[in-house]
């Protein structure tokens, strides 16, 4: 692969890797603690219209993500023959596996929980709890997946146990407060 190639694989990488995580925060941070002190009665109104387009950046944005950090490692690491050989392509595999783990919650757990809540509020029925509980857990572990995630990607191996604590860290504080 060129180095131009990899060049603009690593941009569209790199913005769309900024755009999912920020969504990601933003529902996490922004969102949830909103939807509690919102009036019922306005979210039928309110939530298709915000988090549908907000999800479809969220969910695409993923899939574009993680393509183009395949594209990467492959044309890095894998292409060469180093695929766990060194310190580099084992810790960027390792922030790609998370990252895959990731994509997988928002593709099969987030989205269909979140389409069968917008199905029942077009249908003036009330969603099923569980729909928003599973999405949220899923959106949570995303959450604190991304610590380590973005670790392994940024700053190897050696700060990756940073991300480790920082994950424990949230998790015990979030469980507190969430």
């Amino acid at each position: 692969m060129s180095p131009e190639l990899l060049f603009g694989i690593r941009w569209v990488h790199f913005v769309a890797g900024i755009t999912w995580i920020g969504l990601l925060y933003w529902f996490n941070l922004v969102n949830v603690p909103f939807q509690r002190v919102l009036d019922p009665s306005v979210k039928p109104q309110v939530n298709p219209l915000l988090l549908k387009r907000a999800l479809a950046w969220f969910r695409h944005s993923a899939w574009v993500t993680v393509t183009a950090g395949l594209l990467l490692i492959w044309g890095l690491y894998w292409s060469d023959g180093h695929v766990v050989d060194t310190n580099s392509a084992k810790t960027i595999l390792v922030g790609a596996l998370l990252g895959i783990v990731m994509l997988v919650n928002v593709w099969a757990v987030i989205w269909p929980n979140q389409c069968k809540a917008f199905a029942a509020m077009a249908a003036g029925t009330a969603p099923d709890a569980a729909w928003a509980r599973n999405a949220l857990y899923a959106s949570r572990a995303n959450f604190a997946l991304s610590f380590p995630m973005l670790a392994f990607m940024a700053v190897g191996l050696l700060l990756a146990g940073v991300g480790l604590a920082v994950v424990l860290s949230v998790q015990k504080w979030a469980a507190e407060r969430f």
